[in-house]
């Protein structure tokens, strides 16, 4: 009986430890499954990321934004500005007074030189036969028709000494085709007197300087558009470019 009972106890226990251990073992890996659930959760919550310092990846650009444009500020009070009122100029100061000693500027008050009246005498003694005239026709007794008349037509005898009229300077000596011969004068004031229907044969040249009644020629009948007068002396005066009375400058 004792051998038998210790057997059956023996046996007794044994399966019952065998289910005891079962059970141990099961509550434990609930509970090793229930912490390893609440470590996972927390792994999702807060991930971790493993960095590789030795492969720094492929470079890339990183583009800043760009920044907005500042906008004004507009103040809604009125901006008042306020300038300096103008100084008064200061008084410039009074000239110092000059003395009576100190030499005042001359001016010149020398009269202007005044030209001397010219002297003048008729080139030839003789009979005037054709006067002036620019204004009105007048009868060409040797070409038969009217026409204007620039100087005087003095007749004398064929020989008869011509003069210089005032003093000068001969400009040319010519034998016009119809005037004759001819001998300019220049008398340096604006006057220029002409001497025409002279002989050939002149007492001066062109650059000749004359004085009044110094000899010029000899009257002649050289003159074409004259010719029907004989012997005789033309004579004219310019003044400044225009013609004027041959009778008014002599007298």
């Amino acid at each position: 009986m004792d051998n038998r009972g210790k057997r059956q106890a023996s046996s007794l226990f044994g399966g019952m430890g065998f289910y005891i251990a079962l059970l141990v073992c099961v509550v434990a890996a609930g509970v090793v499954g229930y912490f390893a659930l609440l470590n996972n959760n927390d792994t999702q919550t807060e991930p971790t990321q493993t960095v590789d310092r030795t492969d720094p990846g492929p470079a890339q650009s990183v583009t800043a934004p760009a920044p907005e444009p500042s906008k004004p500020v507009i103040s809604e009070e009125p901006v008042i500005v306020t300038r300096p009122a103008p100084q008064p100029a200061a008084p410039e100061p009074d000239p110092a007074p000059v003395s009576d000693d100190v030499a005042k500027p001359t001016m010149d008050t020398a009269p202007a030189a005044v030209q001397e009246p010219m002297e003048v005498a008729s080139p030839l003694n003789g009979e005037t036969v054709a006067v002036f005239s620019v204004d009105q026709l007048t009868y060409d007794a040797t070409l038969g028709d009217w026409r204007t008349h620039d100087g005087i037509d003095i007749q004398a005898a064929a020989g008869s000494v011509v003069t210089a009229a005032a003093p000068g300077t001969v400009l040319s000596v010519d034998a016009d085709g119809r005037l004759g011969t001819t001998i300019v004068v220049d008398h340096h004031n604006g006057y220029v007197t002409t001497y025409a229907s002279l002989q050939p044969e002149t007492a001066v040249l062109a650059g000749d300087t004359v004085a009044l009644g110094d000899t010029l020629g000899s009257v002649g009948n050289t003159s074409l558009s004259e010719a029907g007068l004989g012997a005789h002396l033309h004579f004219s005066v310019v003044k400044d470019g225009q013609a004027v009375d041959p009778m008014e400058f002599l007298d």
